[in-house]
């Protein structure tokens, strides 16, 4: 285990420590990724369960992924790793039990099912056990980013940049959305990608205006907006950038537009830094888009946070009322989407400094032209 995943059990710890824990039920994907430090090793099953305490931390898998934690943890790890065919519930109630834990905590995002099953566990094991919820915790832990997770993501970033380089002097007139997204990803794999962050966006003319719009048979023509959304996730850690290009000359509303969303998405990046709460953030962008007249069109959240999870905690919108500390990555993402016509968005993800906002991609602002 790095001295990443050390420095994440022993802050688990001192959280169970503080709240009066004794043990932690975890069963998500994300923060076992974080805890355990196994990569390439999860997919989108919940197939594996964790019981950790102060002095133990065990994980229940089963065949299809024992051999694969093995290799990442070792066998001298400290995960004691299992793959017995007790259900999940099951085997935690008698972990719990062994560990004569008297309040274990589960995480939020367990089943309520497997919750359930963890009573009547615990009661097969005739042992009583008080069960708060985690609250988020564990997520707000894996707000503030160490070395080896930043230097994770600005390469999942250069990845995502290398495939930006090469797209936009693909895109020309007459080629579909789903043809354009096919070879933006297969750029990314080419350069590195262990898988897409998720789903590419690719929305052309008006289809720009429908900000999670999905790629399909639209074919791009001269004076068009295409908005591509996309990252690369490496060794589980994501990228999340976007950019807007015009096919050929822009028209003047169109390069008015962008122009207020570059300056929507500078602005806010120059307020940031540590301590900043990040619906401040959010009313900086809104207000320069409100003021140019296109505050109807700017709907979504301003930033989210990125790491083993492409939307985490802190946020840079109006549901965020908190300070963002120092370590958070978060994207800044100001958009404006006019129904019938097109739409704009740029985003770059980057950390959170004591004194500013540090994007990791190496691209600028600047309206680019893809004149095939």
């Amino acid at each position: 285990m790095s001295e990443a995943q050390q420095g994440g059990v022993a802050r688990l710890r001192a959280l169970m420590g503080e709240r009066g824990y004794d043990a932690v039920v975890l069963r998500n994907n994300a923060d076992l990724r974080w805890l355990t430090g196994a990569e390439r090793t999860f997919d989108d099953e919940v197939a594996h369960t964790a019981v950790v305490t102060a002095d133990t931390l065990l994980l229940h898998t089963d065949s299809r992924y024992y051999n694969t934690f093995m290799e990442r943890l070792g066998p001298d790890g400290p995960w004691e790793v299992d793959m017995g065919r007790t259900p999940h519930a099951a085997w935690a109630a008698r972990a719990l039990a062994s560990a004569r834990a008297c309040v274990a905590a589960v995480e939020d995002t367990v089943a309520v099912g497997f919750v359930d099953d963890l009573a009547r566990g615990l009661d097969a094991e005739s042992w009583a056990c008080l069960m708060p919820r985690l609250h988020g915790a564990i997520s707000r832990l894996r707000m503030v980013k160490d070395d080896e997770e930043l230097a994770l993501l600005r390469r999942a970033q250069e990845i995502t940049d290398a495939a930006w380089e090469h797209i936009r002097s693909y895109v020309r007139p007459g080629m579909s959305e789903l043809e354009i997204r096919a070879e933006l990803e297969r750029s990314m794999f080419e350069h590195g990608a262990e898988a897409v962050s998720f789903d590419s966006i690719v929305a052309a003319g008006p289809q720009g205006a429908n900000p999670h719009a999905q790629p399909g048979d639209y074919r791009v023509r001269e004076g068009d907006f295409v908005t591509m959304d996309f990252g690369a996730l490496y060794h589980d850690y994501h990228a999340d950038m976007t950019r807007t290009l015009v096919v050929g000359e822009p028209s003047e509303k169109q390069r008015e537009v962008y122009d207020v969303v570059r300056r929507a998405h500078e602005e806010a990046a120059a307020a940031v830094r540590a301590g900043v709460v990040g619906a401040d953030i959010h009313r900086i962008a809104q207000r320069v888009i409100e003021e140019a007249g296109y505050g109807e069109y700017f709907g979504h959240g301003l930033g989210h946070g990125v790491g083993v999870e492409i939307h985490e905690d802190p946020n840079f919108s109006l549901r965020w009322e908190e300070p963002v500390p120092e370590g958070s990555v978060v994207t800044i993402e100001p958009g404006i989407y006019i129904p019938g016509e097109f739409g704009v968005r740029i985003e770059d993800t980057g950390v959170v400094t004591a004194d500013g906002y540090e994007p990791f991609t190496r691209l600028g602002h600047e309206l680019e032209s893809a004149r095939g």
